[in-house]
């Protein structure tokens, strides 16, 4: 008997890397290598090797769970979707439907992400609708809206980097984050380029580089506005493109002009040699790119920082131009197409603005509903978490886990024991699930097709490779069941492909153009690029003539000629009303909470290779756990010295929201004011129980990479 692999993509992080599932003879499946995929061209990390091991009837849930006395028990889905279709009934009949909240995730495919948002704004009636997403990558989507009139994580395809001349890398560790991306910069290098990595870590991405700059956390806008004096006072500017292709730039100018290299200095530690040659390795005559990540974003002054990285892009002439520009490495798995579609509480699909009248209009006419009928903008994911108990009393929440993922988490703890009813969705029994009154067991990413969206802006088609195990349903069901337990019958499928019909209709004429994509173009042509908007002489963006591809046999040469899809932004006018790009006149200013006495040390946070995101489903593979199996502080000599703490020992980070207990990890890798936490684990090494829920005014990105913490010495060694 022949063996069939399934051509499909990792559930893990954006890179989305091409995998060949493969069945076995005694059932299951495993990773084979698939090299058609130009992004990692067979590469994979220990993640998405294992991922497989999640299939595992053992490992994931296969029935619904209801509470019953304070316990969680096996129950029909009959009694489980009842459930929770009486209490979101009782909640909206005596507390109104902004009572009622809808939290999502970056892992959902863009049919369920879409389905989420319709069924919340169109079923529920409710505004209070946001997801995680908001926490990963929301500064440089509102810094990039801000400066380009368009978010698209990045505006050109990865095969760009190694080809550019310089790369300055903002708060990102690739190698440990996104192995297989770490080709890129190794090609860079080998073609004559040169790598800066802005980092308080020495990484391994940044061991790399060919200049490392280890700032003080938080102060990273500091650093990019420090370089931009430095390039206008060495008059290294492209006056001409300044002039031809953006606007605001005396402003931008004069706000950088305040921020000479030595007051730089003092601010975030970096030499002022250290600037004057990331400059001039930045700024020689060849293309160049800045990448950005975590680390500048999530920061209460996040979208400045990114505005100030992306104005060194404006001021040299580096964006808008071939193997040049600013761009994003987004996180999560479908981070990019989750907010495009309508989780984000502001935005509808095609990512449109929910404000905008002209985009009710569009959207209510394809849902079928009065466009008045639509609510407004409700909180961001922090906010809406911490309205939990209060005025949101019920909620419904799928494929996050905030209990550890989310900032001041001890709090948020509390406020999901506090709300009157909570429904889960998810693979495994994660920490927020454990807390739940309904947990809804669903299918994961080789049990059913979808599509994601890297962070190239490639749309992708996840296939199906096997089965799910009896007792378990798509969350497009579960969507399809709620709604007709609540009175609407239609307009909620459960089959991926007809969803997505649906959202090609809601995103055409968008920002987030998806009009001209269709499952089969995008198995035939391995991914296609948005914005890919339907043919203008297309009778609807759904005529059948969108399927017949060249090749076909069907194929009528006087058919609508289908769009190619946009692998490159901006190289002839930006995205702005008037095609310009707009500078952003920032100036520096410190983080929410900076060291004093009582609290003397900077604590970061961030990842490691073996886990993802909370670990809620990294945690249950074996070998991965075995790579990383728990939490650490990570200090310098210096700071263990003056603590008196020994390599492995148990020590408490403290800071005003909470208290951590991890083991120490003694390393010159990081700065002797700065303890670092990965934050994957729960428990009493829970790295967001310390975290600051401070907000970015523009993005509403918490703080998460920088607050203040003391060290006390518990002794011995700690439980994991």
């Amino acid at each position: 008997m022949q063996t069939v692999s399934t051509p499909t993509h990792c559930p893990y992080c954006a890179l989305q890397c091409g995998m060949n599932l493969t069945p076995l003879p005694e059932g299951g499946v495993e990773v084979t290598e698939r090299t058609d995929f130009p992004v990692n061209r067979g590469a994979l990390c220990s993640k998405g090797r294992t991922a497989p091991a999640l299939l595992a009837p053992g490992v994931r849930l296969t029935s619904p769970l209801v509470r019953s006395e304070g316990v969680l028990v096996p129950a029909t889905w009959d009694e489980a979707l009842g459930r929770i279709a009486g209490e979101i009934s009782r909640t909206r009949a005596e507390h109104g439907p902004d009572a009622l909240g809808v939290f999502g995730g970056g892992g959902l495919t863009n049919e369920k992400a879409y389905a989420l948002g319709k069924f919340a704004r169109v079923v529920l009636g409710t505004s209070q609708i946001d997801y995680n997403g908001r926490f990963c990558m929301s500064s440089a989507a509102a810094a990039g809206m801000r400066a380009f009139g368009l978010d698209r994580g990045l505006p050109f395809p990865l095969e760009d980097v190694p080809r550019t001349g310089c790369v300055i890398l903002v708060g990102s560790n690739l190698a440990e984050t996104m192995p297989p991306a770490l080709r890129y910069l190794t090609e860079l290098k080998e073609n004559g380029g040169t790598l800066i990595v802005v980092d308080p870590r020495r990484t391994r991405t940044a061991e790399q580089a060919d200049l490392h700059l280890a700032p003080r956390p938080g102060t990273d806008l500091a650093l990019a506005l420090g370089l931009l004096h430095l390039i206008v006072a060495e008059g290294r500017t492209d006056e001409a493109y300044i002039r031809e292709r953006t606007s605001g730039w005396e402003d931008a100018r004069a706000a950088a002009m305040a921020h000479w290299p030595e007051y730089v200095e003092r601010i975030t530690g970096v030499s002022v040699p250290q600037l004057r040659e990331a400059v001039r390795l930045f700024c020689a005559p060849q293309a160049a790119m800045v990448l950005t990540a975590r680390g500048p974003e999530q920061q209460s002054q996040g979208t400045d920082t990114v505005g100030a990285w992306i104005n060194l892009c404006l001021a040299t002439g580096r964006a808008g131009r071939p193997l040049s520009g600013y761009g994003c490495l987004t996180g999560q798995g479908n981070g990019q197409g989750g907010r495009e579609h309508g989780q984000k509480a502001d935005q509808l699909p095609g990512y449109r603005k929910l404000t905008d009248p002209a985009a009710r209009r569009h959207v209510a006419e394809v849902w079928g509903v009065d466009p008045d009928a639509l609510p407004g903008p409700g909180r961001s994911a922090y906010e809406l978490l911490d309205a939990l108990g209060t005025d949101i009393r019920a909620l419904l929440l799928m494929g996050s886990n905030p209990v550890v993922s989310a900032p001041r988490a001890a709090h948020i703890e509390d406020r999901l024991r506090s709300v009157g009813f909570l429904a889960v969705c998810d693979v495994v029994l994660s920490e927020t699930a454990q807390l739940a009154d309904v947990v809804l067991p669903v299918t994961q990413w080789a049990e059913e097709t979808g599509t994601t969206t890297s962070l190239e802006g490639r749309v992708l088609l996840r296939r199906r490779a096997l089965p799910a195990p009896p007792g378990v349903r798509s969350d497009l069901e579960v969507l399809h069941e709620l709604a007709a337990r609540l009175g609407v019958e239609k307009g909620f499928p459960t089959d991926p492909e007809e969803v997505f019909e649906e959202l090609r209709r809601a995103s055409a004429g968008g920002p987030a153009d998806y009009s001209g994509i269709t499952y089969r173009r995008l198995a035939e042509e391995n991914g296609l690029f948005w914005p890919c908007p339907a043919p203008a002489d297309a009778q609807e963006c759904e005529d059948a003539s969108l399927d017949v591809l060249p090749d076909d046999p069907a194929y009528d040469e006087a058919a609508p000629v289908l769009h190619p899809g946009s692998p490159r932004l901006f190289l002839d006018r930006f995205a702005t009303e008037d095609g310009r790009a707009r500078f952003a006149a920032v100036s520096y200013r410190g983080v929410a909470e900076e060291p004093d006495d009582a609290y003397p040390v900077l604590l970061t946070t961030g990842r490691v290779v073996a886990q993802y995101q909370s670990g809620a489903q990294t945690r249950r593979v074996e070998e991965l756990n075995a790579a990383a199996p728990g939490p650490y502080v990570e200090m310098h000599p210096r700071l263990a010295e003056r603590l008196g703490a020994s390599d492995g020992e148990a020590v408490a980070v403290v800071s005003r929201r909470g208290r951590a207990v991890a083991p120490v990890r003694i390393s010159r890798a990081i700065r002797p004011d700065t303890v670092f936490m990965p934050f994957h684990w729960p428990g009493e090494g829970r790295a967001n129980s310390l975290t600051n829920p401070a907000l970015d005014p523009t993005s509403r990105m918490p703080e998460f990479k920088v607050c203040a913490v003391r060290l006390e010495r518990v002794g011995g060694v700690p439980s994991q």
